[in-house]
């Protein structure tokens, strides 16, 4: 997948090395391990741009000329495909897999190509002697590091993670903490092709039944938890868990954003930073009445 594509040019490299405050250097396990750390602490996964009318494809060299420039995030398909286009630029061996993150329903054939998977090979170490890893900037509250490519237990505070392996080997699957916000995920080996996610990108970023559309959302993960925004209602998981009252002032929203999730949107145009807050104060408020109706009822 990121073998055929253009390589990062040297300023969009520097400037996206330089929002993660990281200096480039050959591919190894530490290198790595402070690469997606700092990617997962300083690059939110985020869905504003759906809601203020923006349309985002999924080719990764916009994704991370999006990151490095104008300091944006995305979901998945944005995200792993941005990290996956800087580690290969940086010499790793990154590969790109077509997954299906689902709910308690546990794997199913539709979820497929709901989800951007990278692994990255080439990389032993004494507790990962095969050197395959799995690598996923795309899950929002999940991973904070790499995770070897290896059956068992892994923790992630304040999360408990497993990873399995289908007995053909073709597959793996993650199961999440119960306290994260989806139950697990399965992916295949296969190489992906970006073709394989534009489907499932367009309904998710466009229907009305996707939850991408109906909430806009922000989540920053860090060491110890995750700070997550959900239209107007700032949470934490982990160290320090809270749900605060919402914030239906317009102007200290945006300084949230701005503050906890580097979102500062100084790109936007003052029409589309109004159509991005109406539209989730007009969310927030169908919520509110739909909560009202439920507690007469």
């Amino acid at each position: 997948m990121f073998e055929s594509m253009p390589r990062l040019g040297v300023d969009i490299q520097k400037a996206y090395l330089g929002r993660l405050g990281v200096a480039a250097e050959p591919p190894s396990v530490e290198g790595m391990h402070l690469l997606v750390q700092r990617h997962a602490e300083r690059v939110p996964y985020e869905t504003l741009w759906i809601h203020a009318g923006e349309a985002w494809n999924i080719d990764p060299y916009e994704s991370a000329t999006r990151i490095a420039l104008q300091r944006r995030g995305g979901y998945c398909y944005h995200m792993n495909g941005a990290l996956g286009l800087l580690l290969s630029s940086l010499g790793y061996a990154v590969r790109g897999h077509v997954g299906g993150v689902h709910g308690p329903e546990g794997p199913n054939a539709a979820a497929m190509g709901n989800h951007l998977v990278l692994t990255v090979e080439q990389l032993p170490s004494d507790t990962n002697p095969g050197g395959v890893w799995y690598v996923d900037a795309g899950l929002g509250d999940a991973l904070h590091n790499p995770l070897p490519l290896v059956a068992g237990r892994h923790d992630q505070p304040p999360f408990q993670l497993s990873l399995e392996q289908a007995a053909d080997k073709s597959q793996w699957h993650l199961t999440h903490d119960p306290s994260g916000g989806f139950t697990g995920m399965t992916w295949t080996m296969a190489h992906a092709h970006l073709t394989d996610f534009e489907a499932k990108h367009h309904w998710l970023s466009t229907s009305p039944e996707s939850g991408f559309v109906q909430v806009a959302m922000a989540e920053r993960r860090d060491a110890t938890g995750v700070d997550v925004i959900r239209g107007l209602v700032l949470s934490r998981i982990g160290d320090g868990a809270r749900t605060a009252e919402p914030v239906a002032r317009r102007a200290e929203w945006f300084d949230l954003l701005a503050d906890l999730f580097d979102l500062r949107l100084d790109t936007m145009t003052p029409q589309t930073r109004d159509r991005l807050w109406v539209n989730v104060l007009t969310a927030h408020r169908r919520w509110q009445a739909s909560q009202a109706t439920q507690n007469r009822a």
